[in-house]
């Protein structure tokens, strides 16, 4: 059975999850991808797929790798008991700087009113991403400042069913940071 390479640049899809990116780092049998909503997920190998290459489509056609495994359904001899890996991979809490300088390459002309509505254009965006796929939880740093931009946030949030949220961990982001919790139904 030949295994699946990835490399650096390579343009894949999550199989059973509507996500797609761009692979930022390999490392043995885990793969990060950066999405096109720019998260940035660990997955192992066997859950990804790189996209337009139908080349592994077609080795996979050859070898008859799909048809052995639809097939093979004969009880084999008894052996120990194999042991698994779970698949489910910790992963870090995506977090999210909605400084305007993190945000666009010149903000300078910018009146306040364009730079609070890039931002939290910016953070509606990745709390429709957080929900439509199913992550437990998000950070976004706001920083102090004034308390223009938290407030924002946590006007938008309040309008949110399914959220909570509070202050994130203050020795990691001090006082400029708020962390959000979706609320799932797991069916």
């Amino acid at each position: 059975m030949t295994t699946k390479k990835f490399d650096i640049g390579d343009q894949v899809s999550v199989l059973d999850e509507a996500v797609d990116g761009i692979v930022i780092a390999v490392k043995n049998t885990e793969i990060t991808i950066k999405t096109t909503d720019d998260f940035v997920l660990t997955y192992f190998v066997n859950e990804l797929v790189k996209i337009n290459n139908t080349n592994d489509l077609k080795q996979i056609i050859k070898s008859g790798t799909l048809v052995k495994k639809s097939v093979d359904i004969q009880p084999q001899k008894k052996h120990n008991a194999p042991t698994f890996k779970s698949d489910k991979v910790e992963r870090g809490i995506p977090e999210f700087d909605l400084h305007i300088e993190k945000l666009v390459k010149n903000f300078r002309g910018m009146s306040n009113f364009d730079i609070l509505n890039i931002q939290t254009e910016t953070a509606k965006r990745h709390l429709d991403f957080a929900v439509r796929n199913r992550i437990p939880k998000l950070v976004f740093i706001h920083g102090v400042g004034e308390g223009v931009l938290k407030a924002e946030l946590d006007f938008i949030l309040n309008r949110m069913e399914g959220v909570s949220f509070q202050d994130a961990n203050y020795q990691k982001y001090g006082l400029g940071a708020t962390e959000v919790y979706f609320k799932q139904n797991i069916k």
